[in-house]
């Protein structure tokens, strides 16, 4: 299950990245001072499709948010790392201190 997530996430990220891509830009910025922040996302129906692609971009935005908090539920919690036992550590030490130079 887990898996299956992560390609989701990835999927919406990729999605994500193309409706930025997508977006014109809303003036401000460098643009602006140089004379190109003129209005032209108001002509005709591109103001519209700038109210659509910037709600896809906030609710692909919290999909992903909420899948990555989900995913961490389905992450198998069985023993995480490599555990030492202290005898063998202390083992261990005592032959590198023996060891001739």
């Amino acid at each position: 299950m887990f898996g299956i997530i992560v390609i989701v996430i990835i999927i919406a990220a990729f999605l994500l990245m193309a409706v930025v891509l997508i977006q014109a830009p809303k003036g401000g910025g460098l643009g602006a001072g140089f004379g190109g922040g003129g209005g032209a996302n108001m002509m005709g129906g591109v103001q519209r499709t700038s109210d659509l692609l910037e709600r896809a971009t906030w609710g692909l935005m919290a999909f992903i948010l909420v899948a990555s908090v989900v995913s961490v539920m389905f992450i198998e919690s069985g023993n995480q790392g490599y555990q030492v036992d202290s005898s063998e550590g202390t083992e261990l030490m005592k032959q590198i201190q023996d060891r001739p130079e």
